[in-house]
Formats: C-alpha cells, structure tokens, sequence
C-alpha cells in the first residue's frame, strides 16, 4: 500500500477520535441548555401592606403541563394554606402565569413551592420570606 494512503488512513482515524468526544460533549451542552431553560419561578411583588405571589413558568419553546402551588403563611393574623394547581400552556420566549396569591405582608412569613412538570421532565421552585 503506498504510504499517502496509509498517512490519510491515520489521519482520518485520528481526527475521527479527536471530533467524536467533540460532538458528543455538544450534545450534551445542547441537551442540558434546553432543560435550563425551561424553568419555574416565584416573583415577590410588594405593594402596599400585602405582598403578590406569582408562579411563572419560563419556557424556550411551546410546552405543555401541570403545576402544583403551595403557600403556607403565618404571622400576626394568623396562618393560612393555599394551593392551586392545573393544567397549563407556555408560548416561547414569554412567561407564564400560572398562579398568583395575595398575603398580608405585616408581621409575616410564607414560604411557597411551585412543582411544574413537563413531559417527563420536573422542576420545582421555593421562595420563603418573613417581613416586619
């Protein structure tokens, strides 16, 4: 066999075992950024003596689901448990509502947990708090 071929028979098989581990590492990349950005998120708006609780969804691309929302609070006026859950849509590139609380905000303390699940896939979100 002449010696080019044999030279390009060992570079290709030496390229071929540098860009494999390459494109696999890609994959992966790709695969791990498309789950983080699909994500849940608790939003603490404060307004005047009350504090608004939001559930959001973020989403790269249109998904469907279901998502459970706990709020447990306590303070001054006593304690209180909420939850809401359902079905929901996400369009891409926007954020979803997908539940909202409001809770007296003086002397309080809450602490919310959204479970979202998409698929096969879940993520779950917690936001505590506690306001003189």
């Amino acid at each position: 066999m002449p010696n080019s071929v044999k030279h390009q028979r060992r570079l290709m098989a030496i390229l071929a075992l540098v860009l494999l581990p390459a494109g696999a590492v890609a994959a992966v990349t790709t695969a791990n950024q498309s789950e983080k950005t699909q994500l849940c998120e608790i939003k603490a708006t404060p307004g005047a003596g009350i504090v608004r609780l939001d559930a959001l969804v973020h989403a790269d691309k249109h998904v469907g689901g279901t998502y459970t929302f706990h709020v447990e609070k306590s303070g001054e006026g006593g304690s209180s448990t909420i939850n809401q859950s359902g079905d929901f849509d996400a369009i891409a590139g926007h954020a979803a509502t997908l539940g909202t609380v409001s809770l007296d905000s003086k002397g309080t303390e809450y602490k919310a947990t959204l479970d979202v699940v998409i698929g096969d896939k879940s993520f779950s979100c917690t936001k505590q708090l506690r306001s003189n």
